[in-house]
């Protein structure tokens, strides 16, 4: 098999072109010494994007979420976030194990939501037995939700609650440009009411490396101080912000091609007998696919499926996901499709 389809994750896509150039011909300086302009430019477009005062250059979206709730809360406090946030899910317990934070979940809505009142059962009173409420996380778009995303009113209303006493709203927006363009909104829109979001450039956006953390002037500056701490302060930098750079200015729009195969490959799925999908969830470029029918597991099924070309990941339980980026055409997804098809009715011929 000479052809590969790579559907695991929007991580593997391999700078453009352009990135490599922009990354050759880069401007650089000591970033530790505030001194690289093309970093200086790529936090400026960061914050403009996102209607904030500053940004911060990150190596990853989780040293992003982790020096965002660092930022905002204080060792000995709560963290209220998802039950299916990756920050809870995927991030190694960064924040208890570095901030002595407790992360306290609440249950996601099938599109990454927070009922706005369980948010406001949870906020602790004040005595001395409880932890104070120091935090708030949300997510959008939502990774283990299926890459579902939250209007600009639906984050208004789960950050409502916390406003009224003080407690600063952080936002994993790793994948926010994807909420923007589902939205056809500007991405600062949907993070008007939070007080700091951190996104990707190394994902659907395509660049090698790095995500931003954006928020007030005063929030970025304590934010570089943990980014020290945490040894993520880097030199000549600009080498890596020249792609993000490019990254901003033309890959965003794009990402609606993304989405458009993602839709064709769901409806595809939902068509193979033995797969179901749940197409009320495919808003971005995440599919997941559920093959419990098929009585496999889902380790064979991704290894026979690699087998024939296609990289595919679980997501829990039955559960495989497949996401697309700018490296997938629509032919892919059409060998994609007919891989899996092909797979399921030699794995399973009584559910084909």
């Amino acid at each position: 098999m000479t052809r590969t389809v790579e559907l695991r994750s929007d991580t593997f896509t391999r700078p453009t072109e352009a990135m490599r150039r922009a990354m050759y011909e880069a401007e650089v300086g000591d970033d530790l010494w505030n001194e690289d302009p093309t970093v200086h430019r790529l936090e400026e477009l960061a914050a403009q994007r996102m209607g904030k005062e500053a940004a911060v250059f990150l190596s990853s979206g989780t040293q992003g979420n982790l020096i965002g709730l660092l930022t905002h809360a204080k060792s000995g406090s709560e963290v209220l976030l998802g039950d299916e946030t990756h920050i809870f899910n995927a991030e190694s317990a960064g924040a208890a194990v570095v901030g002595g934070l407790q992360l306290r979940t609440l249950a996601n809505d099938a599109r990454g939501g927070i009922d706005p009142h369980a948010i406001r059962s949870a906020i602790r009173s004040d005595d001395p037995h409880h932890p104070p409420t120091g935090c708030l996380a949300l997510e959008n778009s939502h990774n283990r939700c299926g890459g579902t995303v939250l209007s600009a009113d639906d984050v208004a209303a789960m950050v409502e609650p916390v406003k009224s006493h003080g407690i600063p709203v952080h936002m994993d927006g790793a994948r926010i440009f994807n909420a923007a363009v589902a939205l056809n909104v500007p991405a600062g829109s949907l993070v008007r009411d939070v007080d700091s979001v951190s996104f990707c450039l190394s994902k659907g956006l395509g660049a090698p490396i790095g995500s931003m953390l954006c928020g007030t002037t005063a929030f970025v500056d304590r934010a570089r101080r943990w980014r020290k701490l945490l040894g993520g302060s880097m030199r000549q930098v600009g080498v890596i912000a020249a792609a993000g750079i490019v990254a901003l200015e033309s890959g965003v729009d794009r990402l609606a091609e993304d989405h458009a195969n993602a839709r064709l490959l769901a409806h595809g799925l939902a068509e193979i007998p033995g797969t179901s999908v749940d197409l009320a969830t495919v808003q971005t470029n995440i599919v997941n696919f559920d093959i419990g029918r098929l009585g496999v597991t889902p380790d064979r099924f991704i290894a026979r499926l690699a087998e024939r070309g296609v990289q595919v990941a679980g997501n829990g339980g039955s559960v495989i996901r497949a996401v697309t980026s700018y490296e997938v055409s629509r032919q892919d997804i059409e060998f994609a499709l007919s891989a899996v098809s092909e797979l399921v009715r030699d794995m399973s011929p009584a559910v084909a």
